[in-house]
């Protein structure tokens, strides 16, 4: 047992639990993006005394990217003593809405019975923290390590990591990086090796617009997306949810194909704020759906798309009416093999720390590994962090401070081991 890194990161628990904490406070909120500057300087104002130089990032020209929403980044590295590997831990900082039903603030950052609650605690600043913790406790036991170290705090990630990872690999950051650990929540005692695909798309019908009081002067876009959602669970859902990947996803519903209907917009926008009037009688001549397609490292994208487009031509069939279908975003399935160096490290870190065997598992969403292994082009590349990944987005969203000490703990091995420097 590495007992003294080990000590270093119990030595520093109330650390942990006050960098989670003031990360948490500042509210990342993702869309629009707000804070990002002041959460890296965060993260920087802890590593610079630790020997990190920064360097803050803004991905200009990056979607979302504004005067009033800037997307920063913050790139930290220290070198070590002399050439070797370099290891870099990578924390996306920005979080999802608070969204109703919390009991605490969402936004306090409360320590509570062991856990820390708030917005981002487990997905991911309880991770980011941990992460940083585990780098200060294996300086403070191996000062004199070979190679280098980078700690990466990135934005946009809940909004596909445009403005935060795939930015720094478009910018040629991960050319001299060998591995890289993402503390994602998906489990102390899990390796997850990569993610499933995913394909949004926006669906437009079309109709024509005539008086509410005389519909059959018109044509309703809602009617027909109707039937399209109608046919989409006739058919297309029974049909995803036979299909299985080999791919270890959790949980277990996840290893079938899904997809899911993020909006639907139909007729007349809301109606503006202030205004509390009725709105007009008209037969809606638009009507448009937002759909989220996971699908399996066995399928093939043409083949996923295809699929959509025969549902809604069956629909056509029923009831004649135009369609449109616009891709909007898309991410091929990913998977890093178990005996990567970096899998490998974790695996037998947890082990260690744990005194049972790693779980090798695969995401059920997409995270930012999509970018080092595309742009980056660096496979050796996993998640790994604290806290119950059903907690992710969830009110009442806590991190377990003993997890994070954990997780602290099997990264810090595991980075002795890729710099080679063992268990400490």
């Amino acid at each position: 047992m590495p007992d003294r890194l080990r000590r270093e990161i119990e030595a520093r628990r109330d650390d942990l639990v006050a960098l989670t904490a003031a990360l948490i406070r500042i509210p990342t909120v993702n869309p629009p993006g707000e804070f990002y500057r002041e959460a890296c300087e965060l993260v920087a104002a802890r590593l610079r005394p630790q020997g990190f130089e920064c360097r803050f990032l803004r991905a200009e020209g990056a979607p979302g990217d504004s005067e009033r929403h800037p997307r920063w980044n913050l790139l930290a590295w220290r070198e070590g003593t002399r050439p070797g590997q370099c290891v870099q831990f990578n924390g996306h900082i920005d979080v999802v809405e608070a969204g109703q039903g919390w009991t605490v603030d969402p936004f306090g950052g409360a320590l509570i019975d062991g856990k820390v609650y708030g917005r981002g605690a487990c997905d991911m600043k309880g991770g980011l923290a941990a992460a940083i913790v585990a780098v200060e406790a294996f300086l403070a036991v191996s000062p004199d390590f070979p190679g280098a170290i980078e700690i990466t705090a990135t934005g946009d990630e809940e909004t596909g990591g445009y403005g935060g990872v795939a930015y720094l690999a478009e910018q040629g950051l991960y050319a001299r990086v060998d591995h890289v650990i993402i503390p994602e929540p998906l489990n102390k005692d899990r390796v997850c090796l990569g993610h499933r695909g995913v394909w949004w798309a926006e669906i437009e019908t079309f109709g024509r617009i005539a008086h509410g009081s005389m519909p059959f002067l018109g044509d309703c876009a809602v009617r027909h997306m109707g039937a399209i959602v109608a046919e989409m669970e006739a058919t297309l859902i029974p049909a995803l949810a036979r299909k299985r990947t080999a791919m270890p996803v959790v949980p277990e519903g996840a290893r079938a194909s899904t997809v899911n209907i993020n909006s639907i917009h139909g007729g007349q926008a809301e109606q503006p704020a202030g205004f509390d009037g009725l709105p007009s009688p008209v037969v809606p001549d638009r009507c448009r759906m937002v759909i989220d397609r996971r699908f399996l490292a066995e399928e093939r994208l043409e083949d996923v798309k295809a699929e959509l487009r025969a549902t809604i031509e069956l629909a056509q069939d029923r009831r004649r009416f135009r369609a449109e279908v616009r891709d909007l975003f898309e991410v091929q399935p990913t998977m890093t093999e178990r005996d990567a160096p970096v899998a490998a490290a974790l695996a037998a870190a947890v082990a260690t720390v744990l005194g049972r065997e790693a779980e090798f598992v695969v995401s059920p969403g997409t995270y930012d590994q999509k970018h080092v292994d595309r742009i980056g082009r660096l496979r050796n590349c996993v998640a790994y962090g604290p806290g119950i990944l059903d907690l992710a987005h969830q009110p009442d969203e806590y991190v377990g401070v003993d997890d994070m000490l954990d997780a602290a703990l099997v990264m810090a091995i595991a980075l002795g081991d890729l710099l080679g420097r063992g268990p400490g």
